[in-house]
């Protein structure tokens, strides 16, 4: 008899997960209920959410100030730790941007033009006074040479001009810096439901894009962003509960914001895991990513579904993608991450438009599989060509890969990937691991549940040859229909 109660529940559990992570794809191909607003209105406070990690790595918060006469100031405070409470030195950046046309290389963006008036730095520590007037001293041009004199003592509060527009001195070059970000804008808005069910209505939440920061050191300050970095978000319409938001909106370059204490997550790969947002990534590509990964054989599958709009409502082709990672081990680079190493061993594609299906029908012969047979909304498996020359796919291959796991404030599961490299390349050696995280991925099944959810996305909706419609999951009646009789049969 136990093992009767066992199997119904199993079975409950697998008609269970299915529709949460098919519901949240869902969500996403229908924008969520997202406007974007063209040209944006940037006036007001824009603040992270978190802590914030960049390519290096550099653990920050930001806090932007856009006045309604175009001028802004931009404070951004650096830290030590990942978890953005050992403040090392904060930026406060003055400067005037203009909002040009709509992007013709980012769909939905908005170019800008900006210019820098004058940054300043302000020294949390001696420490930090050390290293960052060391690298300035060593790394920059005649001009900043002695931007500080060795064994100055640290004066907490004293701000430093490390660029001004007036005497053209320019020393930011030593610190990684440039407002490149500036240069590619968008606005998102959408409602949030409130929390309490006993709560009728929504809260406007209002979402700033700025442009992405190359993944390497070296082309930063030259590289013009054609994705996205972490949103802000607006200090007055913001998600809530978000204990950062105010923190950081608060905060200024002498009293930078220490982010609340988390407990460090352990590492739990298990479950299915699923986009919250429609994702851009660098050279226009708009992404959703659905991952399960199966703890017991340390087996993974994952779905890329490819959109030509940021709203992720226009599908051209979809990957499916399996293979198995390797135990994870902590990273001494990037404090908080896990590295480990994924091997891709198989994958199939589905076109979704008649621009993928060309393209992949003109590929040649051998190089992405069956040539010449690639029609819209039929999968084919391109294991036997060793993946597809025509979407950049090589099979097998490993990428070394970073991942942590933490928490939102409604004590949700998210799972952050390293960031791929933004000159479109594939992190296939352990130098080019990532140090800083995609978009995160919310887990929609726990391990127990990843059962039915590779079938349900699959099929459901579907046809087969014959135009009837292709197999869909079982609905949960029945899955409790055969539970009972297998308790009749005990």
């Amino acid at each position: 008899m136990v093992r009767c109660w066992w199997l119904a529940g199993l079975l409950v559990a697998c008609a269970a997960a299915e529709p949460r992570c098919r519901q949240q794809l869902r969500h996403l191909q229908d924008s969520a209920g997202i406007a974007a607003r063209l040209p944006p209105r940037l006036e007001g406070r824009w603040v992270s959410t978190g802590c914030e990690v960049r390519p290096g790595p550099e653990f920050l918060t930001r806090s932007y100030l856009f006045y309604a006469n175009r001028l802004f100031k931009a404070l951004q405070f650096y830290y030590w730790d990942p978890s953005c409470r050992d403040p090392s030195y904060s930026l406060v950046i003055k400067g005037k941007l203009r909002l040009r046309q709509p992007s013709w290389i980012t769909r939905g963006a908005t170019e800008a033009d900006y210019h820098l008036h004058k940054v300043g730095i302000v020294f949390h520590s001696q420490q930090a006074m050390r290293e960052v007037a060391s690298w300035i001293n060593q790394t920059s041009g005649e001009g900043c040479r002695g931007f500080l004199p060795a064994g100055r003592s640290w004066a907490p509060g004293a701000l430093y001009e490390v660029l001004s527009a007036r005497t053209e001195r320019d020393c930011t070059a030593a610190l990684g810096f440039a407002m490149h970000e500036l240069s590619l804008v968008r606005v998102e808005r959408h409602f949030q439901p409130l929390p309490q069910p006993q709560q009728s209505g929504s809260r406007l939440v209002e979402e700033l894009y700025l442009g992405d920061i190359h993944t390497d050191w070296g082309e930063r300050l030259h590289y013009r962003p054609t994705g996205y970095q972490r949103p802000l978000q607006s200090a007055l319409h913001h998600v809530h509960p978000c204990p950062a938001c105010g923190i950081i909106s608060r905060a200024d370059e002498h009293h930078p914001p220490i982010l609340p204490a988390r407990a460090a997550l352990p590492m739990q790969l298990s479950g299915s895991w699923v986009s919250t947002r429609c994702e851009v990534r660098p050279a226009v590509l708009f992404l959703t990513r659905y991952f399960t990964f199966h703890g017991n054989n340390h087996t993974w599958e994952g779905h890329y579904y490819h959109y030509s709009d940021p709203l992720c409502r226009q599908p051209t082709f979809t990957i499916y993608a399996s293979g198995h990672y390797s135990r994870g081990i902590p990273s001494a680079k990037v404090r908080g991450g896990t590295e480990l190493a994924f091997k891709v061993t198989r994958a199939r594609v589905t076109p979704m438009d008649p621009l993928t299906v060309m393209m992949l029908n003109s590929s040649a012969p051998g190089s992405c599989g069956l040539a010449g047979s690639w029609s819209a909304g039929e999968e084919q498996d391109i294991t036997a060509t060793n993946g597809c020359l025509a979407l950049g796919i090589k099979l097998p291959h490993t990428e070394y890969e970073l991942f942590k796991t933490e928490q939102d404030s409604q004590e949700r599961s998210l799972l952050y990937i390293g960031e791929r490299p933004t000159d479109g390349s594939s992190p296939d050696s352990p130098d080019k691991r990532p140090t800083s995280y995609q978009a995160p991925l919310i887990q929609c099944a726990a391990a127990s549940e990843e059962f039915s959810n590779y079938i349900s996305l699959k099929y459901v909706g579907r046809k087969d040859a014959n135009g009837n419609e292709a197999l869909k999951p079982l609905p949960v009646a029945f899955l409790l229909f055969i539970a009972l009789l297998f308790l009749r049969w005990d």
